[in-house]
């Protein structure tokens, strides 16, 4: 263990550097082009992780809870996102990677459809949004499933919390099933004894 731990930490300040990385990949993640340039930083140092053989990586940007001025923040938060994962998506592919990969973008919840503070605004609503998967199999170009017409609820193909947490341990070659763990009296497992696998949504 102490011996793993040592590699692990040794090994972390190579592969945070992304100062060798030549100028066009930078570029195409948008490092040091203003807006995109910390987020696109992350996305770099996350494929750089994979090659470096790390399982999971969180990749996280700030902002988006927006009960006000969401009209004017939101674009703005889009712009500083949409390069770097075109830009990581894009790498991966470029390098093999991608069908070995699996990317996972979503937030915790999603908006409601009705405003709030003076029509600039959202509340939190967690009974219809979208997380998005791309690589390790995943149809592309694919929606899956659908809300009701004003946006506030899932009608068709809903995935709870479970299901994606059991979609993902999946993707990721773990059956969830088998994870299952006794204990005080009740089974255990990280989709709490819930979930199932969507397989839909792979090719």
């Amino acid at each position: 263990s102490y011996e793993l731990a040592f590699r692990m930490q040794s090994t972390v300040p190579q592969v945070m550097d992304i100062a060798d990385e030549p100028n066009h990949i930078k570029e195409m993640y948008g490092v040091g082009n203003g807006r995109t340039s910390n987020f696109g930083a992350q996305c770099l140092m996350a494929r750089r992780l994979v090659e470096a053989g790390v399982r999971f990586i969180q990749v996280t940007t700030n902002g988006w809870d927006s009960h006000n001025n969401l009209k004017q923040r939101v674009p703005q938060l889009c712009e500083g996102i949409d390069q770097p994962i075109a830009g990581l998506i894009a790498d991966l592919k470029n390098r093999g990677m991608f069908e070995d990969t699996l990317i996972v973008w979503s937030g915790e919840f999603g908006r409601t459809p009705a405003e709030q503070s003076n029509f600039n605004g959202r509340r939190h609503n967690n009974r219809g949004f979208t997380a998005w998967m791309a690589g390790a199999g995943v149809k592309g170009g694919v929606r899956y499933g659908a809300t009701d017409p004003l946006g506030w609820a899932a009608v068709e193909n809903a995935v709870d919390v479970h299901d994606l947490h059991a979609t993902v341990l999946h993707a990721m070659g773990l059956d969830h099933e088998r994870l299952t763990y006794r204990y005080a009296g009740r089974d255990f497992r990280l989709t709490d004894v819930y979930g199932n696998v969507k397989h839909d949504m792979f090719a």
